[in-house]
């Protein structure tokens, strides 16, 4: 493990710590009074995992109403879960993008044009506005905010300063045109309030508004794990690119290799055009390799039961909800920093054994102490990797929302 990633790990777990400056915003835990105010949020789709934290954040606002540009991205395998949300579909034009990482992945972006963004606006007359990210919606929110000075505006932002490399001039002049626009700022993490720092937002005006999984994705059971169970790995995800699961696999069949006496089984859900490549892999005979393909809730919570260690080797991701869930259920995360939640979640050598995906060397060493790891630590692991977690509910994320919220409020 390379000294770069160890000061990462140190640094932002103290970032984390519900006390301080992390998740907590520098305030209580304790539940916030409502904000008397329509709430209008512009995005580009609910996720299933967010629906439970706006249903929580419609509770505390006097009306919430969301702008969506389309119900679900065509590459996303969710159903719309709207209930109890007051949800308006826009009318909106949109198309697919390739873009490729300095990373050296390649990834398909869509844009959306929500085109009747300024009109609902003008209907609805929003007391507290908030656009997602920066792309045209938030252009078209700023354009409708400019000529109402008092509105506050908030913008949120899902990316880190990792998954916004290379992405070229315009984007960041548009950006920092917009940053100028908008009062505060809700990121998910550490990488969250790096990037707007590189576009000179003053921290005061950054709040953390972390992710929290969907109550039915977690497992609350026993975290104890037969010796077996405690060294199986497991990865849940996409089976893309961008989820570094081949060149990780290529170095677990090089650890294999190197300890021929050691059976060694990596458990692999989830579906996508790489797992043709894990198929035609040849493996050592010691090293098994499970392909369970796409599965439901009560599939994946069952393969959490059985399983010790997680594995997130992204080459980027803005969070990964996984790590919460799998951590939950008390895995460890042998995973990559390029995932905000690694960097902001895991330890090393507490809760996980942190890496770069793209250096091989540190990867690998990543491996071993991961596999080296004695049982007694393995469990004392389990029972922090669930602690740190526990605390990232639905309803605490709308505390932290609605802690923005306030201060937007009482600042107009």
């Amino acid at each position: 493990m390379t000294t770069t990633v160890r000061q990462q790990s140190n640094s932002h777990r103290l970032a984390t710590s519900l006390g301080g400056d992390g998740f907590d915003n520098n305030g209580s835990a304790d539940r916030l009074p409502c904000v008397d105010a329509h709430v209008v949020l512009v995005t580009n789709f609910i996720p299933p995992h967010l629906s439970p934290m706006l249903r929580e954040l419609s509770q505390r606002v006097r009306k919430l109403t969301i702008l969506v540009s389309t119900p679900m991205e065509s590459n996303r395998g969710w159903e719309p879960a709207w209930d109890g949300l007051d949800v308006v579909v826009q009318r909106t034009t949109t198309w697919s993008l390739p873009w490729r990482h300095p990373s050296g992945f390649s990834d398909t972006v869509h844009v959306h044009i929500p085109w009747d963004t300024i009109r609902q606006l003008r209907q609805l007359q929003p007391d507290i506005l908030i656009s997602d990210e920066f792309g045209l919606r938030t252009l078209f929110a700023a354009c409708y905010q400019w000529r109402r000075p008092r509105l506050p505006f908030l913008i949120g932002v899902g990316m880190t300063d990792h998954t916004e490399k290379g992405r070229g001039w315009l984007r960041y002049l548009l950006r920092r045109w917009l940053v100028k626009q908008a009062d505060f700022f809700a990121v998910t993490g550490e990488g969250g309030r790096r990037y707007l720092r590189s576009l000179k937002v003053a921290s005061e005006r950054v709040f953390v508004v972390p992710y929290s999984a969907e109550p039915k994705a977690l497992y609350h059971g026993p975290v104890q794990r037969t010796d077996e169970e405690a060294r199986r790995l497991l990865f849940v995800g996409q089976v893309i690119e961008r989820k570094g699961i081949v060149p990780f696999t290529k170095a677990l069949i090089r650890y294999a290799q190197r300890h021929p006496d050691r059976p060694i089984e990596f458990v692999v859900v989830g579906g996508g055009p790489q797992l043709d490549i894990l198929k035609a892999m040849q493996l050592p005979a010691n090293l098994t390799m499970p392909l369970l393909g796409p599965c439901k809730f009560e599939q994946v919570l069952a393969q959490y039961q059985r399983s010790g260690i997680f594995v997130m080797p992204t080459l980027a991701d803005e969070w990964g909800l996984v790590v919460n869930e799998a951590m939950t259920a008390g895995l460890p995360v042998l995973g990559c920093v390029y995932g905000q939640a690694v960097e902001q979640l895991c330890e090393h050598g507490v809760t996980g054994w942190l890496f770069r995906t793209d250096h091989e060397e540190e990867m690998e060493q990543a491996i071993e102490e991961a596999l080296d790891t004695t049982p007694g630590r393995l469990a004392a692991m389990r029972d922090a990797a669930r602690a740190a977690a526990l605390p990232l509910t639905p309803a605490h994320a709308a505390d932290c929302f609605v802690r923005l919220l306030c201060t937007a409020w009482e600042g107009h």
